[in-house]
C-alpha cells in the first residue's frame, strides 16, 4: 500500500512536470542549462530564506508557540519575496546571456526567444520547489504507519501532491508573466506575481482544512495559467488550430517539439 501511495503522490505532483520537460526541453541542451541554472538561483534563495529564519527563531524566546508560529508565517513570507528577487536576478542574466548569444551568432538572432527562457526558467523554479516541498512527504508515505488513524485527515497525501502540482505550474506561469512584466516594464504585473504568491504561501497555512487552501490555489492556478497563455501571445484561434492539427498540416511545423518551442 506504501508504494502505491508514494508512486501515486509522485505522479500526481510531478507528471505534468515531467511531461513538459522531456516535451519541451529535454532535447535541447540550452534549455537544459537554463533549467539547471534556474534551479540553482532557486535554491539560494531558499538557502537565505532559511538563514534569516534560523536566526530569527534563535534570538526569540522559544517557549512562546504563538511567537513561533508568527516567526513561521514570516519566515514563509521572506522566501517568496526572495524567491521573486532572484526570478528577476535571473531574469537579468538571461538577458546577459540572450544579447551575447545574439551577438555571436551569424544570422545576429539569439538561438533561444525570452519568452521560451521565461518558461524553462520558470518550469525550474516549480520543479524545484515541488521537490523541496513534498520530498518528506513521499518518504513519509512509504510507511510504517497510516495516516489518519488518530483521527487526522487521510488525505493528507493526495492533498499534499495535488498542492505541489499546483506549484510547479504556478511558478511557470509566474516565469512566463513576471519576464514579460520586466521586459514590458509592467510594474503592475510583477506586484501580482508577488502578492499571488504570497497569497498562495499563506493558504497554506490554512492545512489541514484544505477545502480552504486547495480550491482557492487552483482558482489562482487557472486564472495565472490563462493569463500566462495571453502573455505568451495565445488565443482561442490557436487552440483550435492545435486541436485540429491544422497548423502541422497547413504549414509543416511543430513537428520536431523537442527541437523548437512554439509559443502561441
Amino acid at each position: 500500500m506504501g508504494a502505491a501511495v508514494f508512486f501515486g503522490c509522485a505522479g500526481i505532483a510531478f507528471g505534468p512536470a515531467l511531461a513538459l520537460v522531456l516535451l519541451t526541453v529535454a532535447a535541447e541542451p540550452l534549455r537544459v542549462i537554463i533549467l539547471v541554472a534556474g534551479a540553482f538561483f532557486w535554491l539560494v534563495s531558499l538557502l537565505l530564506a532559511s538563514l534569516i529564519w534560523f536566526v530569527s527563531v534563535h534570538l526569540s524566546d522559544r517557549e512562546d508557540a504563538k511567537l513561533q508560529y508568527g516567526l513561521l508565517i514570516f519566515g514563509a513570507a521572506v522566501s517568496v519575496l526572495l524567491q521573486e528577487a532572484f526570478r528577476f536576478a535571473y531574469f537579468k542574466l538571461l538577458k546577459k546571456a540572450d544579447e551575447g548569444l545574439a551577438t555571436i551568432s551569424e544570422d545576429g538572432r539569439s538561438p533561444i526567444s525570452l519568452k521560451q527562457m521565461a518558461y524553462v526558467s520558470g518550469l525550474s523554479f516549480g520543479i524545484i520547489s515541488g521537490v523541496f516541498s513534498v520530498i518528506n512527504i513521499l518518504a513519509d508515505s512509504i510507511g510504517p504507519g497510516i495516516v489518519g488513524i488518530h483521527g487526522d485527515s487521510p488525505y493528507y497525501f493526495i492533498t499534499s501532491a495535488f498542492l505541489t502540482m499546483a506549484v510547479v505550474l504556478l511558478h511557470t506561469f509566474w516565469g512566463v508573466i513576471f519576464f514579460d512584466a520586466c521586459e514590458r516594464r509592467r510594474y503592475w504585473c510583477l506586484g501580482v506575481v508577488v502578492a499571488s504568491h504570497l497569497a498562495t504561501s499563506g493558504l497554506t497555512f490554512l492545512n489541514p482544512w484544505y477545502e480552504a487552501s486547495l480550491v482557492p490555489i487552483y482558482i489562482i492556478t487557472v486564472c495565472t495559467g490563462l493569463w500566462a497563455f495571453v502573455t505568451a501571445g495565445g488565443s482561442f484561434h490557436n487552440v483550435l488550430k492545435c486541436l485540429s492539427c491544422k497548423d502541422r498540416a497547413g504549414q509543416g511545423t511543430g513537428g520536431n517539439f523537442g527541437g523548437s518551442l512554439h509559443v502561441p
